[in-house]
């Protein structure tokens, strides 16, 4: 069987965000290695709350610009210093599932795109106009795009994407492994560059 690659992210985790480039590299290095994107659920629950009340995230986003060169936009640091913007994860794995189901060879592009468009322009992932415009952007269908956002269908596969992740004993955002038959490694967790994950994939092969 072929390795595969399982990348469980967050689309409003800011280390998830960081680690796009590391995946657009790896993707772009290794065009034929199968990627399976899953979402996770970080901001559920009790963790849904307005932005303004995680206060570790401006530190956070700093470590991360220095970490990996990504920047936060204007949009972003609005919401940012209104406060009272509400990060629901469920619905962005409904939007992550959306464009999987799409364009599932895009997935990791499509994705990094959909984090630009908050942690970039500060557009709500839970917005059917978020992924209009991403649709109109990328080439895709913004009427399919859509109704595959607000079809039963997404609700279903969010709420396997955070099954699986539990299955995986996920922990963190980003975790990149690689599962082969019954094998599972881990590549990377929280942050790794590109050139540190290639070295970890070839160790295994």
């Amino acid at each position: 069987m072929t390795v595969r690659l399982v990348y469980v992210l967050d689309a409003y985790c800011g280390w998830s965000y960081g680690f796009a480039r590391t995946m657009a590299e790896l993707t772009a290095a290794h065009p034929g290695l199968p990627v399976e994107v899953v979402s996770g659920g970080l901001f559920t629950g009790d963790r849904r709350r307005p932005i303004g009340q995680y206060e570790f995230i401006r530190d956070a986003n700093e470590r991360i610009t220095d970490l990996t060169g990504v920047s936060f936009g204007p949009g972003f640091e609005r919401l940012l210093d209104e406060g009272s913007f509400v990060m629901d994860s469920e619905l962005a794995a409904r939007g992550v599932a959306a464009l999987r189901a799409l364009a599932p060879d895009r997935s990791v592009e499509l994705v990094g795109a959909l984090q630009d468009a908050f942690y970039q322009d500060g557009r709500s992932l839970s917005d059917p106009a978020t992924y209009r415009a991403l649709a109109e952007r990328t080439g895709l269908d913004p009427d399919l795009l859509v109704a595959a956002f607000e079809s039963p269908n997404a609700v279903a596969e969010a709420a396997a994407d955070f099954r699986f992740a539990a299955e995986l004993g996920v922990q963190g955002f980003p975790t990149l492994l690689a599962v082969e038959d019954e094998r599972v490694a881990t590549l990377a967790v929280g942050h790794a560059s590109t050139e540190e994950v290639t070295r970890r994939l070839a160790a295994l092969r």
